[in-house]
């Protein structure tokens, strides 16, 4: 599926599936500041459970090449690495050729094709959710733990003198992976924003929604919604605002 967002946009929306684990959507919401249109405006869709009969495999989970401009941006990787390899063959996706990519949450069926995407480009610059024992890795300070002095050295972590940062392990440990904690724009017009799932059974997942400045406005790119109804953008686009 593909997908220009400015030569076939509803007046106020375009909006492409809702479901939880295979969401996608895709808002204008109020006005953006004037900006020249650009060349390329195009999402392809890599991975979902959806779409006309063809070479691409169906199966749960999501992934979707984003091209606005000058940048290609991979959002998300799928449920499966094998499904994910086949698919991007099948669109003639060239994953070496990406500003960067995305990974909006925790959950295998975004984050599986992430051994594929490494392999072929491992130095790409990933997004992801800063979470403390996260699956993307993590920093804590040594004192984050109770301690208790009255026990002897060989009982105590690190015989009693941990390490002034501790980090933990990935299942990605080669991911060039970059942090998100707050909402920020990590290009000109191109903004993160993580916010907290707050329905289904994964209540403390955060997740990384992008929001583009085009000249008709945000366009909101949605991986799984955790954080909002997809048919209710309004806090995402409060967020992008501010």
């Amino acid at each position: 599926m593909i997908l220009n967002w400015l030569s076939n946009l509803l007046p106020r929306w375009l909006l492409v599936s809702g479901l939880a684990a295979t969401g996608f959507a895709a808002a204008t919401v109020g006005a953006s500041s004037a900006r020249a249109e650009p060349s390329k405006a195009e999402i392809t869709v890599l991975y979902d459970a959806f779409g006309k009969t063809s070479e691409m495999k169906k199966d749960w989970g999501f992934s979707a090449l984003i091209e606005y401009g000058d940048k290609r941006i991979l959002f998300d990787t799928g449920n499966n690495a094998e499904i994910f390899a086949h698919n991007v063959a099948a669109k003639g996706i060239d994953l070496t050729k990406l500003d960067f990519a995305i990974v909006s949450h925790r959950h295998g069926d975004h984050t599986s094709g992430l051994s594929h995407l490494l392999k072929v480009n491992p130095t790409v610059k990933i997004y992801a959710p800063q979470e403390n024992f996260g699956v993307f890795g993590a920093a804590l300070p040594g004192t984050f733990y109770r301690r208790n002095e009255s026990l002897s050295q060989e009982m105590r972590y690190f015989d009693g003198k941990p390490p002034e940062t501790l980090r933990f392990g990935s299942p990605w440990p080669e991911g060039n992976f970059t942090w998100v904690t707050k909402t920020t724009e990590v290009a000109p017009g191109f903004h993160l924003i993580i916010l907290n799932g707050t329905w289904g059974v994964d209540l403390e997942v955060k997740e990384i929604s992008l929001a583009i400045d085009t000249p008709d406005g945000i366009v909101l790119i949605l991986g799984c919604s955790h954080s909002a109804d997809t048919s209710c953008p309004g806090r995402h686009a409060s967020v992008a605002r501010e």
